[in-house]
């Protein structure tokens, strides 16, 4: 039931609420924009200033006003209701957005229903995902004209495809080529990953842009690259580029040493490969950029995150903008498609015992990681304990081998530690000194002796 009309005709028409004297020709499409829109409802009988002048109420009017709502397509439900002299249609938002009259596309804004033009409608359709950037086929595009052979070998390298199929029948599998009247033709997703003229005019927005500041500002450009070969080449370069810049320590785990980044790799690796693959393509306008700050790292995609996503259940959820893409890198087991990785990043960066990670969502999707010097200081820490679990691992390895042969040679320790001799000399003075190990006769034909 409507209620609280007086209320309803006191606040006056606003972006859910439209007044009109009579059921006329444009009712069509209020409720068209209505339905294209979040819903609202139609007053009928009540002039614009919300006086009520009344209606006809009768079955045939009702019966009217139902067949021309009936013109809408895709097929529209509505509830018409009667109150007093006046009817009122509720619109509900639908579910199978856009809905058309034959007066064309109406969408609501504000108090006003408007008719979309050309531009308006596409950019609908982009919005609601009834067109995918990655699916469309680029007839200019032929593929024998176009293909990147080594870009293509090493794609089904990397994602373990038999090639027993022909390459025309793989990139169609694939949804990277269509057949058109007998020509095969790149899909944007194709283009992208395969296409041979990777620095061309009609795909310069899908480069990823890398810049190092000096200070928190964007000021004083230190470095700068831009990268625009295929999707997995600009990936792997990107993250080159942040391994470069970023602060690199090491940590000694049993004989091994393993590299630190200040930042973990897992973090930047995700990050970078969700703003590839999740952008906004018809956005032409920008571009994937990581900037490096001496405060922060910055990685920012253009549009908004995919509809459907919500502060609420961000992280949560799974929604792919780009679906070819997503499956193209999935193959390559460069990104899972479970909605997990917004939590991989805050796993990997809570396991560093770094700040949180700060995610905006707004025209553009950006994640911010912190760069400071208690960070820095906590990754040192874990450093230090990482080497001296390192040092006391190297000792006893040593000690292991020198029971199972008395006389094996430093040269031989350090084939099997795997570490210089010069550390294997500096761990024996050590065990030395602990009176555990002990020398008897020269170099050549001498032997250790472990002291228990």
């Amino acid at each position: 039931m409507i209620n609280d009309l007086d209320v309803i005709l006191s606040e006056g028409e606003g972006y859910t609420i439209e007044f009109k004297e009579s059921a006329d020709k444009t009712l069509v499409t209020e409720v068209c924009a209505f339905a294209n829109a979040s819903g609202g409802r139609i007053f009928i009988g009540v002039a614009d200033d919300g006086t009520i002048v009344g209606t006809d109420i009768s079955n045939a009017a009702r019966s009217r006003i139902q067949d021309t709502i009936n013109q809408i397509e895709p097929t529209l439900s509505t509830q018409i209701q009667v109150i007093g002299n006046i009817i009122a249609i509720t619109v509900p938002q639908g579910k199978n957005q856009p809905y058309s009259c034959s007066k064309g596309f109406f969408m609501r804004f504000g108090p006003n229903s408007q008719k979309l033009e050309r531009n308006d409608i596409i950019e609908f359709f982009q919005s609601e995902g009834h067109i995918r950037y990655d699916e469309i086929v680029r007839t200019d595009l032929p593929i024998k004209e176009n293909f990147n052979e080594a870009a293509y070998k090493q794609y089904i390298d990397m994602a373990n495809i038999s090639q027993v199929l022909d390459k025309t029948s793989i990139l169609k599998n694939l949804g990277c080529s269509e057949n058109v009247e007998g020509e095969v033709y790149f899909t944007n997703a194709g283009a992208l990953f395969f296409r041979n003229n990777s620095n061309d005019v009609q795909f310069r927005h899908a480069v990823i842009v890398c810049a190092l500041y000096k200070g928190n500002d964007k000021v004083y450009i230190l470095d700068a690259k831009e990268f625009f070969g295929g999707i997995v080449n600009n990936i792997d370069d990107a993250i080159l580029f942040l391994k470069k810049h970023l602060k690199l320590s090491y940590r000694i785990t049993g004989t091994q040493r393993e590299n630190v980044l200040e930042i973990p790799e897992d973090a930047l690796r995700e990050t970078v490969v969700n703003a590839v693959c999740h952008r906004n393509y018809f956005e032409k306008g920008s571009r994937v950029m990581i900037e490096i700050f001496d405060d922060r790292v910055d990685i920012t995609s253009p549009g908004a995150v995919a509809k459907g996503i919500t502060k609420e259940n961000f992280g949560t959820v799974s929604i792919t903008r780009n679906s070819v893409i997503a499956s193209m890198l999935h193959r390559i087991r460069y990104i899972e498609q479970m909605g997990t990785g917004i939590n991989r990043i805050k796993e990997a960066v809570k396991t560093a015992k770094l700040s949180e990670p700060e995610f905006e969502m707004s025209d553009f999707f950006k994640v911010t990681f912190k760069r400071n010097k208690l960070i820095s200081d906590g990754i040192n820490d874990g450093i230090n304990d990482g080497i001296n679990d390192g040092i006391n691992s190297t000792k006893e390895m040593i000690l292991k081998e020198i029971k199972k042969n008395p006389r094996i040679t430093v040269a031989q320790l350090s084939d099997v530690a795997g570490i210089t001799k010069r550390n294997i000399e500096k761990n024996i003075k050590v065990l030395k000194d602990e009176n555990r190990l002990e020398r008897f006769g020269a170099n050549k034909n001498g032997y250790w002796k472990v002291i228990e």
